[in-house]
């Protein structure tokens, strides 16, 4: 089922969705089992599977000096999310970046993913590489999320990159794109950064998922400023808890967001991770009961691998 299609049956009730990181490269699929298992219960409407571009590391050679290495962490996205979706019988989405990829790549990954039966995506930029202060596409690669979706789009009208294809068949991906609540680091104002969101959904993208945050009031700027900017598609907050002592910094700087002031103020009064994993729990299921009476349409929340943490809000909010 569509993502588009789980909303429009939910019947006024608020979903439940969550993300999770594929392994690292050698592990097995019993550690994403590890945190899937424990939210079944909740009846997920679906699970989101990252993708993670290459990343550049520095090996030092028998002579002494450091050779330049590119590798993948994390590879088998494709492969986790059927894995997931004819294990559990959940729908999945995938999500799909431009970095690492070139046009060709991306269309025989959308064939892949379509041949299984995955009907929803996830289209989104993604990050530089590390080290890489500006985003640098493959050669014949997409540059833009919005150059994604329109590719995407395309397959749906039956349109390949080669145009003398015998009976090209139309894909049918229901297709999700991010939102920022909190503007997107690279985006000059909020403005231009829902002109740019606009365009992706008039573009075709179905539905918007938006980046964490801890302050409801700028979801909910957020929602109001797309709804006067003509964009109607579902918005699906995205949550995640705080966990460790670290996050404090770390969340701010990788992902251009704030702490409120009263969050960070409880968390600098805890002494241990286990103390702010709790405050984290505490202060996302206040965030969900919130956006619930507001009537999202699904509560969205990142797991980053870990999910006692997202057991502990579900048991309190579905």
């Amino acid at each position: 089922m569509k993502i588009t299609e789980h909303i429009d049956h939910r019947n006024g009730r608020t979903l439940f969705s969550f993300e999770l990181l594929p392994p690292l490269k050698g592990e097995n699929f019993e550690s994403i089992s590890q945190t899937i298992d424990p939210l079944i219960e909740f009846n997920p409407a679906s699970i989101d599977v990252t993708y993670h571009r290459e990343e550049i590391v520095y090996k030092e050679r028998e002579d002494g000096l450091l050779e330049k290495r590119t590798v993948r962490k994390r590879p088998g996205t494709v492969g986790i999310s059927a894995a997931i979706k004819f294990k559990y019988n959940i729908d999945v989405v995938p999500h799909l970046i431009c970095g690492g990829f070139t046009r060709e790549e991306t269309e025989n990954a959308l064939i892949d993913l379509y041949f299984l039966g995955i009907h929803n995506l996830l289209l989104i930029r993604g990050d530089n590489p590390a080290g890489e202060k500006a985003f640098k596409p493959e050669p014949d690669g997409n540059h833009y999320a919005l150059e994604l979706v329109k590719q995407a789009m395309n397959m749906n009208r039956g349109i390949y990159l080669e145009d003398d294809i015998v009976n090209a068949n139309p894909t049918g991906f229901c297709i999700g794109v991010a939102g920022y609540p909190e503007k997107h680091p690279e985006a000059p104002n909020m403005a231009a950064d829902i002109l740019h969101l606009k365009e992706k959904i008039e573009a075709g993208a179905s539905y918007i998922v938006t980046q964490m945050f801890f302050d409801n009031a700028a979801f909910f700027r957020f929602e109001k400023a797309c709804r006067e900017a003509g964009i109607n598609v579902p918005i699906i907050p995205g949550l995640k808890p705080l966990s460790t002592k670290s996050q404090l910094s770390a969340l701010p700087k990788t992902f251009s967001i704030d702490l409120p002031e009263a969050l960070f103020r409880e968390a600098d009064k805890c002494s241990t991770n286990h103390q702010i994993r709790e405050l984290g729990v505490e202060w996302a299921i206040a965030q969900s009961r919130e956006l619930i009476k507001a009537g999202v349409p699904v509560l969205h929340f990142y797991t980053m691998g870990k999910s006692d943490n997202i057991r502990k809000i579900a048991e309190a909010v579905f």
